[in-house]
């Protein structure tokens, strides 16, 4: 038998997935062997870690055990079976196997494309610190690291995608996060199937109590000073390898309403902010809805100083007021679908020029009203407040169904729209948790707007509470 003959029939099974690269390097028992695919393993690697010491080592001809001792390539293992192996190489591994000897090892030589932590684009603010996740799980892991150097910080791994194999990685504080959570959180991402998984909010449509629902249950951040606001006040958070976004849960709706730069600011500050968010997404998704209720069914609502300006602002106007105020909200939307779609500074100007634009040809054209306009730009205003961009498309949506509400039966309608809501929020669970915690079930002491994190004792401060409570 040849000594090329122990690579043949594994070669011939690579070579199938793509075009495989060999270095053999003679040694003084037989001949050594990298196989790996150029454009998935670092040149850099190879040339500097791993060819230099087997060219030394050589003349002496030691074993793959021996050999594989003196590269110094942080991950190492030894090759299993062939479908493993090939996992391995078409993720940029390289395998090493001798003539003289039976198996071999997997090098991680893998080329990591990512970038350097820049400042975050999404949740932008003006006080704290100013960096963000990066698509790179293990600089994600050292910036977390960086500003929580804490022992009891804990990590558990899965790989999810069965094309993918995506690795993700599940962050909680011992002793601090409560076990029955973290033992949930883990069956369901051991348990969840994915063909492919590029990003978290994949995941996160998979790990979800109530997928179904149109509220968020888990908060998406690419702050990493959130993330361990979050981890030492007893939350989870799931990293998605490849997602400068990370999950953090249990997120209950209040939650979804504070920013992270509330922390930075004075107790009265953030909550005042955070009482203008709540006001804003009354704004949101009541005002159109009121206005149509009030000119269709309910005009004794109306002063009476006001019923000339709004019967002279609609005097041109041929449509009833649920489809002005319909045609006016998909307006809207479309001007914010475009401008998030198109380059920034394009979309900047298309937004501002085309509201300016089309609102004011809707009105000398007569299709709506100026009132209207007022009320709708105002609603679309202030869902921007919302500081989780799901949170805020979720209030969008919702304002629709309770425009239709109020057309069909007035305040009778929004009633029992909110009636329906208020039911479903009560029903939904975040990691087995109440989604409207603290008020269901109501607990008064939660209900602050800074919780009290001390360097006296952290996990005994805020955090231990009886067993059984739904916190």
């Amino acid at each position: 038998m040849s000594e090329q003959d122990p690579f043949e029939p594994l070669r011939s099974v690579l070579e199938r997935h793509g075009q495989l690269q060999t270095r053999s390097i003679p040694n003084a028992q037989g001949t050594w062997m990298l196989l790996y695919y150029g454009d998935l393993a670092d040149a850099k690697i190879l040339q500097t870690q791993v060819i230099p010491p087997m060219q030394e080592k050589a003349p002496g001809g030691v074993s793959l055990e021996t050999l594989i001792r003196h590269l110094p390539v942080d991950q190492q293992e030894k090759a299993g079976d062939i479908d493993r192996v090939v996992k391995r190489l078409i993720s940029g591994w390289t395998l090493l196997l001798s003539s003289a000897e039976r198996g071999g090892y997997l090098l991680n030589t893998a080329l990591k494309i990512d970038r350097s932590a820049t400042s975050p684009e999404v949740e932008s603010q003006i006080m704290g610190p100013q960096v963000a996740l990066t698509e790179s799980l293990q600089t994600n892991i050292s910036l977390i690291r960086q500003y929580l150097p804490d022992t009891r910080l804990r990590y558990a791994s899965y790989q999810i995608g069965e094309s993918t194999h995506t690795e993700v990685m599940l962050l909680y504080m011992e002793g601090i996060a409560p076990p029955d959570e973290i033992s949930l959180m883990k069956d369901k991402l051991a348990n969840v199937k994915f063909k492919g998984i590029t990003d978290s909010s994949m995941l996160l449509q998979k790990i979800d109590d109530n997928p179904e629902s149109l509220f968020p249950q888990m908060i998406s951040s690419e702050r990493p000073d959130r993330i361990v606001l979050n981890l030492i006040e007893g939350r989870l958070v799931i990293l998605v390898d490849g997602s400068p976004f990370a999950l953090l849960g249990p997120s209950r709706f209040f939650d979804f309403f504070k920013s992270a730069e509330d922390r930075y600011l004075r107790t009265n500050m953030a909550l005042f902010l955070r009482l203008l968010r709540l006001v804003a997404i009354f704004i949101s998704v009541f005002f159109t809805p009121l206005y149509v209720a009030a000119l269709t069914y309910h005009y004794q609502l109306i002063p009476s100083n006001m019923l000339v300006p709004l019967a002279q602002s609609r005097s041109k106007v041929p449509f009833p007021p649920l489809m002005e105020a319909l045609l006016l909200e998909f307006i809207i939307e479309l001007l914010r679908e475009a401008g998030a779609r198109l380059p920034t500074k394009v979309g900047q100007t298309m937004g501002i020029v085309g509201g300016i634009v089309i609102g004011q040809a809707a009105v000398q054209a007569g299709f709506t009203s100026n009132i209207l306009i007022i009320i709708v730009a105002l609603a679309a205003l202030s869902s921007f407040i919302t500081p989780v961009y799901i949170m805020g498309a979720a209030i969008r949506i919702l304002r629709f169904p309770m425009l239709l509400l109020a057309g069909a039966w007035g305040a009778v309608g929004i009633m029992t729209g909110v009636s329906f809501v208020l039911i479903h929020l009560l029903r939904v669970k975040t990691i087995g948790q109440s989604y409207l915690y603290p008020l269901y079930p109501f607990h008064i002491g939660k209900m602050r707007v800074k919780p009290p994190i001390g360097i006296r004792s952290l996990s005994q401060d805020i955090y231990e509470e009886p067993a059984g409570d739904s916190r």
